[in-house]
């Protein structure tokens, strides 16, 4: 319900109630300006952009640390978003005067700081995730992050650095018996880090050949860990080669798991490894094996690049990498599949190779 009242001063009073009940008023010298502020209110109520004038006060920072309480996040997730709030310019701009510059002077300076496009990017995406919860419970009316500029990143096939296989060999041959394993899990079953290290006994199906990805390890604190499930619901079953079942079973035999839980790895406290300690156990490797600049989820794309190179459906990969939608594997590894035009080539190779077999043939008959 909305009205315009003449006050004795001359000066005309709009009002409004909004959805709870509450009144909402404003003052203006002529009448034409008051209407013209309810007509506003009216149409932003109407499209579902409305917005409490009191809301308006409320900062990026300060909505955050009541909306976090609210998400379903992992521990990771958690700490993710935290960081992009943490390291936002305009945290404590009140929501009415924040403005898509303020957006596009954050993103600016996290490049100037030398972070990488990827890591802009992730940031950005949470920091306007909060933003859309906002707007969704109509703190915000407009979305000030739409349309802001990121800094354009490295395609996938000159930022993918893959391991040739005797780099993998070399790797393998460095590492300590123990760790051994480890590495061989993440190149020959795409494992990651965290699912490496939190791998046990009962996981290992010896005689079916399939490997279990149930858990990951994820960092909880200085130097602590937590075991959680892997990152975007990626439990999967791996089916393993006879090679990894039997390096596998020699590190059980030889080297043995540990606790209750049967861990295969273990650093500190009986748990698996922290991050800090997988990461200190492979780069000693990468230096014993003569290499450089080698990571280890490096491996993981060695064992895609693999599968794919075998002739492997997208489908199939998505599922052995533990990707929660197909469209992820294409946007990491298409270039490494196929083209159309590679088929062509193929199959006109093909059909030549007939075509030329078929007349060499009738040749010799002909001469004989």
């Amino acid at each position: 319900m909305a009205s315009i009242q003449k006050r004795e001063n001359g000066s005309w009073r709009a009002r409004y109630r909004d959805e709870t009940g509450k009144e909402h008023a404003r003052h203006f010298p002529r009448k034409i300006d008051a209407q013209r502020w309810l007509d506003e209110v009216t149409a932003s109520v109407v499209t579902g952009s409305y917005v409490d004038p009191k809301s308006g006060r409320v900062t990026l920072g300060s909505f955050f640390e009541d909306w976090s309480t609210r998400q379903l996040w992992a521990a990771g997730t958690s700490k993710a978003m935290s960081l992009a709030v943490r390291s936002c310019t305009f945290a404590d701009v009140e929501f009415r005067n924040l403005k898509r510059s303020h957006v596009e002077a954050w993103v600016k300076k996290m490049s100037q700081d030398g972070l990488a496009p990827g890591t802009v990017k992730t940031r950005f995406n949470n920091v306007r995730s909060v933003l859309r919860g906002a707007r969704n419970d109509r703190m915000l009316a407009t979305d000030p992050a739409d349309g802001v500029s990121l800094p354009r990143a490295r395609k996938a096939e000159h930022a993918m650095s893959i391991p040739s296989p005797a780099d993998v060999g070399a790797l393998l041959g460095a590492s300590e018996p123990w760790f051994k394993p480890f590495v061989a899990m993440c190149a020959f079953a795409g494992l990651r880090l965290g699912e490496a290290a939190a791998i046990q006994l009962g996981d290992i199906d010896f005689l079916r050949r399939t490997l279990a990805v149930q858990r990951q390890v994820q960092r909880a604190g200085k130097g602590e860990v937590s075991i959680t499930l892997p990152k975007y619901g990626s439990e999967r079953l791996v089916h393993i080669p006879d090679g990894l079942v039997q390096i596998l079973a020699a590190h059980v035999q030889h080297v043995g798991v540990h606790g209750e839980q049967q861990w295969l790895f273990i650093g500190e406290q009986g748990l698996p490894p922290h991050q800090n300690t997988s990461g200190y156990w492979w780069r000693k490797t990468v230096k014993a094996a003569g290499l450089e600049a080698v990571r280890l989820h490096d491996l993981r794309h060695f064992y895609a690049s693999g599968l794919i190179a075998a002739g492997c459906d997208v489908v199939t990969v998505q599922r052995a990498l533990g990707h929660s939608k197909a469209t992820t594997t294409l946007n990491t590894y298409a270039h490494l599949w196929p083209t159309a035009e590679d088929r062509t080539r193929s199959a006109a190779g093909a059909m030549m190779d007939d075509a030329l077999g078929i007349s060499a043939d009738s040749l010799r008959t002909q001469q004989a």
